[in-house]
């Protein structure tokens, strides 16, 4: 158990009987009225996004959620199956966990995996994957508006837009929250 005072962003927090991950937390104190706690979290279930008050110093049930570095093995249809680089124990994962990053997942790729009474309850990637175009139009000498993007095809599948200048071949640095183009990279 913990209070209010112990929110801070990146907790894992029991709520209504899920687990909640808290993305935002302010101390607020309106005037004349008690100050409160606004806080902004994830189911991890679901995914969905809420919003709640808090009374300030009101207790709050912590979840104890351990993160072990894993590594990334293969896709068999239904699950992904991820090994723990010291022990070499797989654990199959379903794709659920992952969300929008199962597009920027490749072989041999780290990943941390976050468990909870031993059930993976989450499947992070590192901020940014280096991947390869595999597929994308050429870019038109001349055509060098600002800003212009065109899609690419990466080597996992995935689309994304990208300025004119990157031709197939080239490695692009891809945040893998949002989904979008970083940069070029030279390796």
């Amino acid at each position: 158990m913990g209070t209010t005072a112990d929110l801070r962003p990146g907790a894992v927090i029991i709520y209504n009987g899920d687990l909640h991950t808290v993305l935002e937390s302010e101390h607020r104190t309106p005037g004349n009225l008690r100050a409160f706690y606004q806080v902004k979290m994830r189911n991890m279930k679901s995914g969905k996004l809420s919003e709640n008050r808090f009374r300030s110093g009101e207790s709050i049930e912590f979840a104890r959620v351990e993160r072990k570095n894993y590594q990334y093995l293969y896709n068999d249809g239904t699950n992904l199956h991820f090994m723990d680089n010291d022990t070499y124990e797989q654990i199959p994962v379903e794709p659920e966990k992952l969300g929008v990053a199962i597009n920027f997942l490749k072989e041999n790729q780290e990943a941390q995996l976050a468990f909870y009474d031993n059930i993976v309850i989450a499947v992070d990637l590192p901020p940014h994957v280096n991947l390869l175009i595999t597929h994308t139009e050429p870019g038109v000498k001349g055509d060098t508006a600002t800003n212009v993007l065109k899609p690419a095809t990466l080597e996992t599948g995935a689309t994304v837009n990208v300025p004119l200048f990157i031709n197939e071949g080239d490695m692009i640095r891809v945040d893998s929250k949002t989904g979008t183009y970083v940069e070029r990279v030279k390796e």
